[in-house]
């Protein structure tokens, strides 16, 4: 349930107050008093700040909208009880004193009591109309407080997708650069799926696409993390047979649980637009995008454990020429995990025919490689009965 439509949830039911006073005559008032009114109330008790506690703790029956508290009781002093019940979420708290401990109740408002009532001069309908408001402000506050934090969420996610996912750093008038991001359809938290495209000083093509397992805030940090620190190391010249084993040791260091991992692809062509070098940490092959039966998916012969696995090594690269005009397509494997109807994935080869499909349209391809990206998007998306991971695709095409 939406957290904003839950805490106004039963707004007609009855108001179920649970009742904090050690005296009897004191509880049998406040019991009568609620009898002269047309508030409907479930009213319980509570004869100690201990049982009150006990009570709250079990969970047993519903949790109380509010809750009237003598601030006389024997295991409780001054404030002590309050502040106690006031760390309990949900209900509100009124409070119950004598009128020589007037300011004392004024004084609890302070505290964090939504207001407070002289035993000996409330009466029914002052009560009823006491309890009504403290509990819309109680209701009122946490949908305000559901409202803020479901923004500050919001506002995190966002700079953690700009992280995830920014702008390339290209010069060459060339290529062009496509990115898609998907969330996955039954999941609500951020991933960890990233990737990057630059190019380098001495005009070298460098892009990578990652996927950090597991979907939440500490995975997308991880995931802005390790893209950061792709993007550096490129740039900085480092040799490239280092890239990937410093990223191993940099994702060991800073994940936080010993078995979280990340797959991915990384791809450099050099400045001739002419050789592809690739090197696979458990990932999904990139495939060379052509038309119709020219597409196909590259080899996984020299594919790599995760990052993140064993003790880490040396990712060994496959290196390929490339044709005039080439496109290459880089995923995360959330575009080819979907389950369809038959219950099976569609996996490397369903996107291998189904970008020769696409491909072979009557129309050139190329002269819209967007609308070509967003076809496989939808149809992948149209294919999948169920998609619980995230979908992040990056195509480069090159106009040499």
């Amino acid at each position: 349930m939406d957290p904003v439509e839950a805490v106004g949830a039963d707004a007609s039911a009855p108001l179920r107050v649970l009742l904090v006073e050690d005296d009897d005559a004191d509880a049998l008032l406040v019991t009568e008093h609620f009898a002269d009114t047309d508030l409907a109330v479930d009213l319980s008790r509570a004869h100690s700040l201990a049982e009150a506690e006990a009570s709250l703790a079990t969970g047993d029956g519903e949790t109380p909208d509010c809750v009237l508290l003598d601030l006389a009781l024997p295991d409780a002093h001054d404030f002590d009880g309050l502040r106690r019940l006031l760390h309990v979420d949900g209900p509100a708290v009124l409070v119950l004193t004598g009128r020589r401990d007037e300011q004392l109740g004024a004084d609890a408002v302070g505290v964090g009591a939504q207001d407070y009532l002289v035993k000996d001069a409330v009466d029914g309908p002052s009560l009823a109309r006491a309890v009504r408001y403290a509990v819309e402000r109680r209701r009122t506050d946490r949908v305000r407080r559901a409202l803020r934090d479901a923004q500050l969420r919001a506002d995190e996610n966002a700079r953690l997708e700009r992280g995830l996912l920014p702008s390339p750093l290209l010069e060459d008038p060339e290529v062009r650069i496509l990115a898609r991001y998907e969330p996955g359809t039954e999941q609500t938290l951020l991933g960890g799926d990233f990737y990057d495209v630059v190019e380098g000083h001495d005009g070298t093509l460098h892009a990578v696409i990652g996927d950090v397992c597991g979907h939440g805030p500490d995975e997308a940090a991880l995931g802005v993390s390790l893209r950061i620190a792709w993007r550096t190391l490129v740039l900085s010249g480092i040799d490239p047979d280092r890239v990937l084993p410093t990223m191993h040791e940099l994702l060991v260091s800073e994940r936080n649980h010993p078995t979280l991992f990340t797959t991915l692809a990384a791809a450099t062509v050099d400045p001739t637009r002419t050789r592809l070098t690739l090197r696979l940490a458990g990932h999904p092959p990139p495939a060379l995008v052509g038309e119709g039966e020219d597409t196909h998916l590259l080899s996984t012969e020299r594919l790599g454990l995760p990052l993140g696995v064993g003790s880490g090594q040396r990712w060994a690269p496959l290196e390929l020429e490339l044709p005039p005009k080439w496109a290459l397509l880089l995923y995360t494997d959330g575009l080819i995990e979907g389950r369809q109807e038959s219950g099976d994935v569609l996996w490397t080869d369903g996107l291998q025919a189904l970008l020769r499909d696409i491909t072979a349209g009557p129309l050139p391809w190329r002269d819209d490689p967007g609308a070509m990206l967003d076809a496989v998007m939808e149809q992948v998306r149209a294919l999948s009965t169920a998609r619980i991971d995230d979908v992040a695709a990056v195509l480069l095409v090159s106009d040499r």
